[in-house]
């Protein structure tokens, strides 16, 4: 039989080592056709698939169980579910380790180094009797996705749950750092650190720490045309996938064939290593947009803060922000300091008045009176500033649509090649008008909004436009596809320490990166030079950082995209600190974390992309620390200036956030350096290559 199996592969032109693979493990389940395994590249990481009652999987990290036996499968609104009964049916393995390159990113070469197995199961039934389950293990954790054949009794599909659950042992003695899912703030929340048995309804990435020291984070990767999926605790320690609804309460609704996003766990046996993955990069899609050297990183400032602070307003009137005098005064500022964009909020009609409920009103094309497109533009390509534009819908995704094609096309013809899209309003509030002239309100997570978001970067696209979501959905590693999805929001950014109440707290930049910023960079917006607009103390909305921490976030968050966030006027007092933003680059050639703790502090290394320059930026909670970490990254052959800005001695978030110590010192890759942090506090240094 295997010889017949052999010959058919050959004439069909089959790859012949899958098949033999797929035989041999077949053969191999005849007595025992309940589990299969998959490893890492490495051999730490095993995946077992059990089939035992119903489908199931189980993940181990050399000795230790990272998720203990958890369930599989979904269920749809017309046909019976996926699930009881599904026995394994067929198997084809395989191994990829090759590398491809970012346009733009955190490095420039990712390495793609994973064992893949592919599942069928099926069941003895005529309708919806079959589906696939694909895993990939890397060395930094496991990505599976269920694919979904045409069969009979399953063209049109509404999805109605996925049982895919995440089950670890000893939840209370587990600690999670999470914010909440499914609230009217959408993913704009200070972080919880818990032990995971708190853990309600949680958004992803959901990062947590077994009580051996192993770190955890469960995520999905490439969401497209899918609901997202958040974490829900059913008993404890059982995490049960949760996809965010449409207004119907359908989950998804799709026709086969059809894939799910990848269902992802990360892995470490520290935090730092979750700092390093590009799991989530490799399990989306290669770039299929061609040629997309027109997206360019960059760094800008914006009539922005102004408006925060209550020093501009966004509608018209006697401090409107978006005038064409005070933009031209930001691009003079721009331009001196070799800034690449400004960004203008508020200089399009629609803004007058309770603008968070203005989405019927928003007009995409046409100007405040005070506001000149062209004679803006015009002025900023003389000094080779480009205006950033920026699309405001107020959650009226319907009126944005309408417009979406005149609107980019405008913005085209003058030269903008960034824009940022806003859409605040409540979580569940997204208004959209259906086939028959029906409001509908839907989540800005569920699948409706995850196709708009994405068909918002497809028409930018057309238009040579890179797109920054503001809102937005989270990050999944689309980036890779579409690389005109240059940055989104996603959290809590800068402009909660203008009228959060609270404000960030200390911790909140020391989670970031292991949570958020794992799926991808984040426009969090640093560079607050004024931190005692509102007064300093404790208790007031102002950044609660010393002004070290406002350099370092340069480096520790990443973005292709950067703003130099504060008014000019404080940038100018500071030129001495401000000239580490000037130097700083948006786009690397490499990234290393060297040193990390989550909720404590944080340390990254990264090499400028086509350059020799290093920079690293570190930065503590409200405890101060000190910190000493190697300079092996540095390249053995040469020698650097470390141009150090750091807290000063008397330092301190609450009342001295300003003192900073900036100095020079030579080191090459063999040397060490101890620095010093102050309460929220932080140390950023670039190493210039002297040779």
């Amino acid at each position: 039989m295997l010889i017949a199996i052999l010959l058919i592969a050959l004439l069909l032109e089959v790859n012949v080592k899958k098949i033999i693979i797929s035989v041999a493990l077949l053969c191999s389940l005849a007595t025992n056709a309940q589990s299969v395994k998959v490893s890492s590249p490495d051999g730490k990481i095993v995946v077992t698939i059990n089939d035992e009652q119903k489908p199931s999987y189980q993940i181990n990290l050399e000795n230790e169980t990272i998720i203990m036996p958890s369930r599989l499968g979904m269920a749809f609104k017309k046909v019976a579910s996926f699930g009881d009964g599904f026995k394994i049916q067929s198997l084809s393995k395989n191994s990829v380790n090759n590398s491809w390159q970012l346009p733009w990113g955190e490095r420039q070469t990712v390495q793609d180094n994973h064992n893949e197995l592919l599942i069928t199961f099926g069941k003895n039934r005529i309708n919806a009797n079959t589906f696939n389950l694909r895993f990939r293990v890397f060395n930094d954790g496991v990505g599976f996705r269920y694919e979904v054949p045409k069969q009979q009794g399953l063209l049109d599909v509404e999805i109605t749950n996925e049982f895919t659950e995440f089950t670890i042992a000893k939840p209370k003695q587990a600690t999670a750092w999470w914010i909440p899912a499914r609230g009217w703030n959408r993913y704009e929340y200070v972080y919880n650190t818990t032990d995971v048995e708190t853990v309600d309804r949680a958004h992803t990435p959901f990062t947590f720490k077994l009580d051996s020291g192993t770190h955890v984070s469960i995520h999905e990767a490439a969401l497209v045309d899918y609901a997202a999926m958040t974490i829900n605790q059913k008993r404890p320690g059982i995490l049960k996938a949760d996809l965010t609804p449409w207004s119907d309460g359908v989950l998804v609704k799709t026709k086969t064939d059809f894939k799910s996003p990848w269902r992802t766990i990360q892995i470490s046996k520290d935090a730092v290593g979750l700092l390093n993955s590009n799991l989530i990069l490799n399990l989306n899609e290669p770039n299929k947009l061609g040629d997309v050297s027109w997206v360019k990183p960059g760094k800008y400032v914006g009539i922005w803060w102004g408006m925060h602070i209550n020093t501009n307003t966004w509608g018209s009137g006697d401090i409107h922000g978006a005038t064409t005098s005070e933009t031209k005064r930001y691009m003079d500022f721009a331009a001196e300091h070799s800034f690449s964009g400004v960004l203008v909020e508020g200089w399009n009609i629609g803004w007058d008045g309770d603008w968070y409920n203005n989405g019927d009103v928003f007009n995409f094309t046409k100007a405040y009176d005070d506001f000149d497109l062209k004679e803006v533009t015009t002025y900023g390509a003389s000094k080779g500033v480009r205006l950033i534009g920026h699309h405001e819908t107020s959650g009226n995704v319907t009126n944005y649509r309408n417009q979406m094609s005149d609107a980019f096309a405008l913005y085209e013809q003058h030269g903008v090649t960034q824009v940022k899209t806003g859409y605040v309003t409540d979580g569940g509030d997204i208004k959209r008008i259906d086939e028959n002239g029906i409001i509908r309100k839907e989540w800005h997570d569920g699948q409706f909004m995850v196709n708009e978001y994405l068909h918002s970067v497809t028409e930018a696209a057309k238009h040579e436009i890179s797109i920054n979501t503001h809102e937005p959905i989270k990050d999944t590693g689309l980036r890779r596809t579409y690389p005109n999805w240059i940055a989104r929001e996603g959290a809590r950014g800068q402009e909660f320490n203008a009228w959060g109440t609270p404000p960030n707290p200390p911790e909140h930049t020391t989670i970031l990166p292991f949570t958020r910023m794992l799926a991808g960079p984040m426009d969090f917006t640093p560079g607050i030079f004024d931190l005692g607009f509102n007064g300093l103390g404790a208790d007031t909305n102002r950044p609660q950082t010393t002004l070290a921490k406002q350099l370092a976030l340069y480096v520790v968050l990443y973005s292709p995209i950067q703003m130099a966030a504060d008014l000019p006027k404080n940038y100018q007092a500071n030129l001495a600190a401000f000239q580490f933003i000037k130097d700083v680059p948006t786009d690397w050639q490499e990234s290393k974390a060297i040193a990390g703790e989550v909720g404590e502090y944080v340390v990254f290394a990264r090499q400028e992309r086509h350059g020799d320059d290093w920079y690293v930026g570190a930065l503590t909670d409200e405890n101060a620390r000190e910190l000493t970490f190697k300079l092996s990254f540095l390249d053995k052959n040469k020698k650097y200036q470390a141009q150090i800005y750091r807290d000063g001695k008397n330092a301190e978030w609450i009342n001295n956030p300003y003192e900073m110590i900036i100095e020079d010192k030579n080191v090459s890759f063999s040397d060490s350096l101890t620095i010093p942090l102050a309460t929220s506090g932080g140390v950023a240094i670039r190493f210039k290559a002297l040779n």
